[in-house]
């Protein structure tokens, strides 16, 4: 966002943290770049004692901050009193009940001081205990994609014979990648599993188990210029994520842009907003089980299996996907609902909610 606001002719700087300590500012695709001292990481939250002065020194005519990040939105309550600011609202503190509990009265303040909200999706202010009571403050800004490079590109994997799943993203619990593993035991198909992190050795030891390894396989980290070659290696992708920690999956916006039919679950967020059910996928309901079990993975299953057997419906699908993209969410389409709240906020008028 901050290179397609600078390449429009404004002027942009972004603040982040460095865990080297002090970095020399740069200005990269006509964005300035601040690298703060990063003190520590806690909670998946780099921390920094200078967001505060950093924000003060700056002055700008609107601060856009993206939440959840704690330090920035203290940064702004301490050093930009008096200034506008708008909050990309990703995702509630799904995971931290503890800082939560610690941060909701400041949180409720961030959230009640901003000028606009700007959710993702509507899905998002409906089921969200934070922004259910600020709705009048909220407008729907959904996530982008530049389509071009998923148009034609060639296979990075080549066919085996048997239908191909695809998934793609960082091995988190909330992915839930495990699902799908369960959920393919017995059915005709290949999956291929893009990305890295902290539960892949957890998920190849489930697909081993369950004597799965030559049909589920790893590819590990592609890299931006590979990955639309990735998606053309796929007749379906699918994203079967278990929490609202999966706020959007900006994936399944990628996928679409390279004409898979999608299949992810219904978490009252974004998910089911991106994928139109019997339109450009599949939603399936999350079955949870009691205890410590694993979810249910029948309902997913199922889904995987209305599509397998029928190459005209991913067709069909696949190509309303990428109309939708093209329809919905590009990058352009981005920056000038951005650029609106922007331009409203400061002139003090009413954004109205899309």
């Amino acid at each position: 966002m901050a290179e397609l606001e600078a390449a429009a002719g404004h002027d942009v700087t972004v603040l982040v943290t460095n865990p080297g300590g002090h970095a020399p500012a740069e200005t990269i695709n006509g964005v300035h770049l601040i690298r703060l001292p990063r003190l520590a990481t806690v909670a998946s939250t780099p921390l920094s004692l200078h967001f505060p002065t950093a924000i003060r020194r700056q002055r700008p005519d609107v601060t856009h901050l993206h939440f959840p990040y704690p330090i920035g939105e203290v940064g702004q309550m301490l050093g930009g009193r008096g200034r506008p600011y708008v909050i990309t609202y990703h995702s509630d503190i799904v995971r931290q009940k503890t800082l939560l509990r610690l941060y909701a009265p400041l949180l409720r303040r961030v959230l009640r001081g901003a000028a606009r909200i700007l959710p993702t999706s509507q899905n998002y202010i409906a089921t969200s205990p934070w922004l259910r009571p600020l709705a009048d403050k909220c407008t729907v800004i959904p996530l982008s994609v530049d389509p071009a490079p998923f148009a034609n590109p060639i296979p990075l994997i080549p066919p085996d014979g048997r239908p191909t799943l695809l998934f793609v993203g960082r091995h988190r619990h909330y992915k839930g990648v495990d699902d799908l593993i369960r959920a393919v035991n017995g059915l005709n198909c290949r999956v291929l599993i893009g990305g890295d992190g902290p539960l892949r050795s957890q998920w190849e030891e489930l697909a081993r188990g369950l004597g799965l390894a030559a049909q589920v396989q790893f590819v590990g980290e592609v890299g931006d210029a590979d990955l639309p070659g990735l998606f053309a290696s796929a007749d379906i992708f699918v994203l079967p994520a278990s929490s609202r920690a999966e706020a959007f999956g900006k994936v399944l916006l990628e996928a679409m842009a390279a004409g898979l039919p999608c299949i992810t679950t219904e978490l009252g967020t974004g998910t089911s907003f991106v994928v139109q059910d019997g339109v450009s996928g599949v939603v399936v309901p999350l079955r949870p089980c009691s205890g410590q079990a694993p979810r249910d993975p029948r309902a997913l299953r199922e889904g995987i299996e209305s599509l397998l057997g029928d190459a005209d419906k991913r067709r069909e699908m696949g190509r309303a996907g990428r109309a939708r993209v093209l329809r919905e969410f590009t990058e352009e389409m981005l920056l000038t609902r951005v650029m609106g709240v922007y331009e409203e906020v400061l002139s003090g008028k009413k954004v109205n909610r899309r």
